[in-house]
């Protein structure tokens, strides 16, 4: 406004220019609509907008909806994609888990997956590579080479050496698989997957366990037919699936023996029935987790590819 109250028109010079012609803004005489015109263009009125919508309601009405698409049964676009899953289970980076699927070594649901970026519920769906599960919750796997002395528990109120002693600082509780002997010595399992140790554990599954025994002979050589044949306890019939004599030095002999039981004390037991008390025993093997050159005292995290072998060893 003027000093008088009227309004002042535009300046001329640079400042006009400025205003009506500078990058960014319209040019003066020139609606924001780009008509060219020196008016402004008409305003919609609501009705002429409530007919363009509907003639575009109708233009689109015989079309088919299109709607997101499936990536497992019952699911929309949900969950995570399926290479950054398998990343985080430690199969590679996303780049070698995209050649995993390029390869068809992955399947979800039973159904080998054909392309990239499938989206799955890792929480639901079942994944697998070459065949073996993938354990994509937030489950631990564990395998312990058990000193003697150590009991099989994860406490003990006697304040001796127990299991427990050996997992402190995980940051999810751990429970053991199964037992050993408290002088028995070898692999032993843990994890906090409640079904999996459960079934590695239930007769129905008839998981093997493998014993290096150290007895003093000489033994006969019908020995391991009697074992395999069945040696009578006082809870029963005990039977070996498989018995070897590994080394002999002397009188002192290194046996194997293999066995899908559980039982309590079960190898000295079995042995000891039959004339040999064990002087030392060793539990090399439970199912497809071996002990290898593990030394003693050492807890392992066992692989992907040892965790889907334990898992399809019980129908995981």
């Amino acid at each position: 406004m003027g000093p008088g109250g009227t309004q002042e028109g535009p300046k001329s010079g640079r400042g006009a220019s400025a205003r009506g012609g500078a990058k960014g803004g319209p040019k003066r005489g020139q609606d924001q609509r780009g008509t060219g015109r020196g008016r402004p263009a008409p305003a919609r009125s609501r009705e002429y907008e409530t007919r363009a919508e509907e003639r575009n309601r109708e233009r689109y009405a015989g079309k088919p909806k299109v709607s997101p698409p499936k990536t497992f049964p019952g699911a929309e676009q949900e969950g995570e994609r399926l290479q950054k899953i398998l990343a985080r289970a430690g199969y590679g980076s996303r780049r070698a888990c995209e050649e995993l699927v390029d390869e068809a070594r992955v399947e979800v649901n039973g159904e080998i997956v054909m392309e990239q970026g499938l989206r799955v519920d890792p929480e639901k769906d079942e994944i697998k590579v070459d065949g073996l599960t993938v354990a994509t919750q937030s489950y631990q796997f564990f395998a312990l080479n058990k000193p003697a002395g150590v009991v099989s528990t994860m406490e003990d109120n006697e304040g001796r050496q127990c299991l427990g002693d050996y997992t402190n600082n995980r940051e999810t509780r751990l429970f053991h698989v199964g037992r050993l002997d408290t002088e028995t010595e070898g692999v032993i399992l843990l994890t906090n997957h409640g079904e999996l140790a459960h079934r590695l554990t239930h007769p129905k599954y008839g998981v093997k366990k493998v014993y290096l025994a150290h007895i003093v002979g000489p033994i006969p050589r019908d020995l391991g037919k009697q074992l395999k044949d069945g040696i009578q306890l006082e809870d029963g019939y005990a039977r070996a699936d498989h018995f070897r004599v590994v080394e002999q030095t002397g009188k002192n002999y290194l046996v194997e023996v293999t066995l899908h039981e559980g039982r309590k004390h079960i190898v000295r037991r079995m042995l000891a029935e039959a004339g040999f008390p064990v002087d030392k025993l060793v539990r090399v093997a439970f199912g497809p987790i071996t002990l290898g050159d593990q030394k003693s005292g050492w807890l392992r995290r066992l692989s992907n590819t040892e965790v889907g072998m334990l898992m399809k060893e019980v129908d995981l």
